[in-house]
Parts: structure tokens; sequence; C-alpha cells
């Protein structure tokens, strides 16, 4: 795979959220993930020595936007295929039953509304997600054309949450380690990826089967799209009795 996107987009700052939620105050952005547990699975792959939680992340000032957190969109690149997989488990290829090799990752989105009257939970909104596979390869494109790992949406509930049981993502030449995603609702688009603490990501590849590839050329601080709002888009990746879990919250103008 080669370096598969540049970053679009511009980056919602401090006042331009405020301005969304109608506050006059000063306040700060927050970039809050929780872990929560989404179904027992059973795997393989889990590794016998997990890495610790991560901290999670603070606001650099005391007051915070309440409920939702705007976060920058950032390219689609080059591998998304419309699917249209309705899934929530996407570890599993749909073209012959097998399963992709990887410690599972139980990854949650709260998906918000940003609007006048503030954050609101959208209901409805299709939520997908695609990454590489282990040993970095995305399924139905270039050498992989006709699988189907590895893809996949879900619509959020009344609470806008839209649930996904994966893999910890693996990596390829001239990109971070990352997880791309797409909301759509009414002919609305937004797209962007998510991201992994560097530390955290090399005790992952210090198991199988990601030890495998060996050790990665970019790290996070070395990938262009991850330098224009990725510390915004760090997931905080904690352990459970499987593998991974990961909450995302992000909020949405409509």
């Amino acid at each position: 795979m080669d370096n598969d996107d540049k970053p679009i987009g511009t980056i919602l700052n401090r006042r331009d959220v405020l301005k969304i939620l109608g506050i006059g105050s000063a306040a700060t952005l927050l970039a809050s993930c929780a872990p929560d547990m989404i179904e027992t699975l059973s795997s393989t792959s889990v590794p016998t020595s997990l890495p610790a939680t991560l901290p999670t992340a603070t606001a650099a000032g005391s007051n915070i936007i309440p409920a939702c957190v705007v976060r920058p969109e950032m390219t689609e690149g080059p591998y998304f295929v419309d699917e249209m997989l309705n899934r929530s488990d996407i570890r599993s290829d749909p073209t012959d039953g097998s399963m992709v090799d990887g410690t599972p990752l139980e990854l949650t989105f709260n998906v918000s509304q940003v609007g006048a009257n503030g954050c609101v939970p959208l209901e409805g909104a299709q939520v997908d997600i695609w990454h590489c596979d282990a040993f970095g390869t995305y399924s139905d494109v270039q050498n992989a054309v006709g699988k189907k790992f590895l893809r996949g949406y879900q619509a959020t509930d009344t609470n806008g949450v839209a649930k996904f049981v994966t893999i910890y993502p693996g990596w390829y030449p001239g990109r971070a380690v990352h997880i791309h995603f797409k909301i759509r609702m009414n002919g609305y688009d937004f797209t962007s990826q998510l991201f992994f603490d560097d530390a955290f990501t090399d005790q992952v590849y210090s198991q199988n089967p990601y030890a495998g590839q060996g050790e990665r050329n970019t790290r996070n601080d070395q990938d262009n799209i991850y330098n224009n709002g990725g510390n915004q888009l760090l997931l905080n990746v904690t352990q459970s009795e499987t593998g991974y879990v990961a909450v995302f919250d992000i909020g949405i103008q409509i």
C-alpha cells in the first residue's frame, strides 16, 4: 500500500464551535474517550500480554463544551468501497466465511448533532468504517479485489450509538496506524480517520500476528494527515477480557 491520501477540510477552532453552539463564554474542546464493553467475543489471537490502559485525554482549560465534541474532517483516501455491508462484526469475509487474524477491538461511536440548542444524539445516521488487516492489506482493492473483510456500517440508535467489532489495525508503508470512518445522513457526508497512541501500538505490535511484519516506518508525527488534527482523533484504547475496547465521541453539524 502507498501513502493513501492527503488532508482535506478544515479544523473547527474554539471560536467556530462556540458560534455553532451559541455559547458566548470561553470553552475548550475535550477529546473524551471512555472504555465500554460491546459484547462478549471469542478469539484465538488475543495476546498473552496486553498493553496497559492509556490515560484519558484532558482538556487545556476548566470550562468544557458539554455533551459532544466537534472533530476535524479528513480525506476519504482511495480505499473506500461502498459495499453496503450492514453488520456490527466486520472481521469476517462474507465471500467465503473466513475470519481475519488479529486482536479484537470493540469500537463504539457516540454521534451527536451540533446546533444552536447544543448537542443532541443523532439517530439513524449511517456510520461506515474500513481499515487494513494486521498485514497492511485492504479488502476489495489491488491484490484483494473481491474480498470484503474489515468493512461495514451500522445505523446509530436513539442514543446516537453505533458499535463495531473489528481488530486492531495493522500498518503499511507511508501511513500511521489508522481507521477510516464516514458518517452519512440525508445527503450529508462527514469523513475522517481515527488514530492510535504510538507507544500503545508498539506494545500491540510486539504480539502476533503483528510482530511478523517487522517495524513500521511511519509514526504519528511523520504522517501528514495526522499532523492536520489527528491529535483530536486519537482513540483511548483499554484492555478487555478478549482484546481492546474504545469509545469515540463526535459532534457534527448537519
